[in-house]
Protein backbone atom coordinates (compact mmCIF):
# COMPACT_ATOMS: atom_id res chain seq x y z
CA UNK A 1 0.00 0.00 0.00
CA UNK A 2 2.97 2.58 0.62
CA UNK A 3 3.77 2.38 -2.92
CA UNK A 4 0.64 3.22 -4.29
CA UNK A 5 0.56 6.29 -1.47
CA UNK A 6 3.53 7.24 -2.65
CA UNK A 7 2.28 7.20 -6.53
CA UNK A 8 -0.67 9.35 -5.63
CA UNK A 9 1.83 11.81 -3.82
CA UNK A 10 4.14 12.32 -6.15
CA UNK A 11 1.65 12.11 -8.85
CA UNK A 12 -0.63 14.66 -7.25
CA UNK A 13 2.62 16.91 -6.95
CA UNK A 14 3.75 17.22 -10.14
CA UNK A 15 0.60 17.30 -11.78
CA UNK A 16 0.13 20.17 -9.35
CA UNK A 17 3.56 21.84 -10.34
CA UNK A 18 2.51 21.02 -14.55
CA UNK A 19 -0.72 22.83 -13.99
CA UNK A 20 0.94 25.78 -12.42
CA UNK A 21 3.37 25.76 -15.57
CA UNK A 22 0.74 25.75 -17.54
CA UNK A 23 -1.64 27.78 -16.63
CA UNK A 24 0.61 30.28 -15.35
CA UNK A 25 3.92 32.58 -16.09
CA UNK A 26 5.68 31.21 -13.61
CA UNK A 27 9.40 29.83 -14.56
CA UNK A 28 10.41 26.06 -13.27
CA UNK A 29 12.57 28.36 -11.43
CA UNK A 30 9.84 29.62 -9.19
CA UNK A 31 7.70 26.38 -8.96
CA UNK A 32 10.59 24.89 -7.37
CA UNK A 33 11.11 27.70 -4.93
CA UNK A 34 6.99 27.78 -3.96
CA UNK A 35 6.99 23.77 -3.73
CA UNK A 36 9.60 24.17 -1.11
CA UNK A 37 8.44 27.38 0.86
CA UNK A 38 5.01 25.23 1.19
CA UNK A 39 7.00 22.31 2.23
CA UNK A 40 8.65 24.33 4.83
CA UNK A 41 5.20 25.54 5.71
CA UNK A 42 3.46 22.09 5.66
CA UNK A 43 6.64 21.14 8.25
CA UNK A 44 6.04 24.08 10.86
CA UNK A 45 2.35 23.14 11.20
CA UNK A 46 3.19 19.26 11.10
CA UNK A 47 1.79 17.99 8.19
CA UNK A 48 4.85 17.26 6.10
CA UNK A 49 5.49 13.90 8.81
CA UNK A 50 2.46 12.56 8.68
CA UNK A 51 2.94 12.75 5.18
CA UNK A 52 6.12 10.85 5.04
CA UNK A 53 4.61 8.04 7.30
CA UNK A 54 1.49 7.94 5.11
CA UNK A 55 3.63 8.11 1.64
CA UNK A 56 7.42 7.31 2.00
CA UNK A 57 9.34 7.97 -0.22
CA UNK A 58 6.93 9.71 -2.55
CA UNK A 59 7.09 12.34 0.15
CA UNK A 60 10.76 12.04 0.73
CA UNK A 61 12.00 11.95 -2.82
CA UNK A 62 9.98 15.27 -4.49
CA UNK A 63 11.46 19.04 -3.61
CA UNK A 64 8.97 19.97 -0.69
CA UNK A 65 11.16 17.93 1.21
CA UNK A 66 13.73 20.36 0.94
CA UNK A 67 11.56 22.87 2.43
CA UNK A 68 11.11 20.42 5.32
CA UNK A 69 14.62 19.57 5.46
CA UNK A 70 15.40 23.25 6.15
CA UNK A 71 13.16 24.07 8.16
CA UNK A 72 13.46 21.00 10.55
CA UNK A 73 17.01 21.42 10.30
CA UNK A 74 16.94 25.42 11.29
CA UNK A 75 14.82 24.69 14.05
CA UNK A 76 17.05 21.65 15.59
CA UNK A 77 19.89 24.01 15.53
CA UNK A 78 18.30 27.08 16.94
CA UNK A 79 17.03 24.55 19.98
CA UNK A 80 20.21 23.76 20.48
CA UNK A 81 23.11 26.78 20.00
CA UNK A 82 20.46 29.54 19.64
CA UNK A 83 19.49 32.11 16.55
CA UNK A 84 23.21 31.55 14.99
CA UNK A 85 22.44 27.49 15.03
CA UNK A 86 19.91 28.23 13.30
CA UNK A 87 21.78 29.47 10.70
CA UNK A 88 24.93 26.66 10.85
CA UNK A 89 21.94 23.93 11.56
CA UNK A 90 20.73 24.64 7.53
CA UNK A 91 24.47 24.66 6.13
CA UNK A 92 24.80 21.24 8.36
CA UNK A 93 21.58 19.22 7.33
CA UNK A 94 20.95 20.39 3.87
CA UNK A 95 24.66 20.00 2.70
CA UNK A 96 24.63 16.60 1.82
CA UNK A 97 21.74 17.52 -0.26
CA UNK A 98 23.19 20.12 -2.03
CA UNK A 99 26.73 18.29 -2.80
CA UNK A 100 24.72 15.49 -4.09
CA UNK A 101 23.10 17.78 -6.49
CA UNK A 102 26.29 19.59 -7.35
CA UNK A 103 27.95 16.18 -7.82
CA UNK A 104 25.22 14.22 -9.84
CA UNK A 105 24.88 17.39 -12.27
CA UNK A 106 28.44 17.80 -13.03
CA UNK A 107 28.54 13.99 -13.78
CA UNK A 108 25.20 14.04 -16.02
CA UNK A 109 26.74 16.90 -17.66
CA UNK A 110 29.97 14.56 -18.88
CA UNK A 111 27.25 11.48 -20.22
CA UNK A 112 24.75 13.83 -21.87
CA UNK A 113 25.50 16.23 -24.58
CA UNK A 114 23.25 19.19 -24.72
CA UNK A 115 21.26 19.56 -27.90
CA UNK A 116 23.14 22.12 -30.46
Amino acid sequence: MIFFNAFLLSGLICMLGQFILDNTKLTPGHVTSLFTVFGAILSFFGIYEKLIKWAGAGATVVISNFGHLLYQAGIAGFQEFGILGFFSGLLTKSSAAIVSAIIFSFVLTLVFKPKD
